[in-house]
């Protein structure tokens, strides 16, 4: 059976001299494969079209195993990001984690949006930080994990100077701040920032300017976080963690 797809490259595998396998997150099926036979060849019809970040519409044969992409239609190459290798980084890291929190073939139109509109904001050159603490946010709950961003999570009080809890899985406010003394002490404008990632629509995104040591913050919340509930070790998060290290010294 043939099926077109809307769908955004995420994954390749080469498969053979001359063969990829393709991943694309679709508006459709969410996570799906094909073989895109001879992809590897620059003179394939295939080629561009197979490319990480690709986004276009894939019409892929289906079958009882693996199915064949036959054709690809070419929406946006995002061609900046593979262009830049802070922006590859960022977007790779991205990818992966969409990965490992999806199953082949359960539809999330919602998430194949969030995916979209956070690539598009680091190939237009949007702060790549802010965008990508976005999508860890909202990962979350694709992941399982719901910490409380509301109000404190020990007390409920919802009008207070906050921190946030790793151990107790959200928002502390300071009445409580001694019933976890580990609590991580951000400051208000990073809770803030943390709590409008978590709830904010995406594709409403303007212009944003963070200071460094508020960014160090927040990437240092969320990445204990990840740490302690996820389970992830992705390599695509420790290049991403050496290039930012490498793009403060330049």
């Amino acid at each position: 059976m043939l099926q077109k797809y809307e769908g955004i490259v995420i994954r390749t595998t080469d498969y053979g001299e001359s063969n990829k396998i393709v991943v694309i997150y679709s508006r459709e099926a969410g996570k799906i494969a094909g073989m895109a036979r001879g992809a590897k060849k620059p003179s394939s019809r295939l080629a561009s079209v197979s490319q990480p970040f690709t986004y276009g519409y894939y019409l892929i044969q289906s079958g009882r195993g693996l199915g064949t992409l036959q054709q690809a239609e070419m929406v946006a190459s995002l061609r900046s990001i593979r262009e830049d290798i802070f922006k590859t980084a960022y977007a790779a890291y991205i990818v992966d984690l969409l990965d490992k929190g999806t199953n082949e073939k359960e539809s999330n139109p919602f998430l194949f949006e969030l995916l979209s509109q956070t690539l598009h904001y680091i190939n237009e050159g949007y702060d790549p930080d802010i965008v990508t603490h976005i999508f860890e946010m909202k990962m979350l709950s694709v992941f399982g994990l719901y910490p409380e961003m509301k109000a404190c999570v020990l007390c409920g009080s919802t009008e207070a100077q906050f921190g946030f809890s790793i151990r107790e899985n959200g928002l502390i406010c300071h009445r409580c701040f001694e019933r976890d003394r580990h609590f991580l002490p951000l400051s208000q404008h990073a809770i803030k920032l943390l709590r409008l990632f978590y709830f904010f629509d995406i594709q409403r995104l303007g212009s944003i300017s963070v200071k460094p040591e508020t960014k160090q913050e927040l990437k240092h919340a969320i990445d204990l976080y990840y740490d302690e509930y996820s389970g992830l070790h992705l390599k695509t998060k420790r290049f991403l963690d050496q290039m930012d290290r490498l793009k403060d010294k330049l």
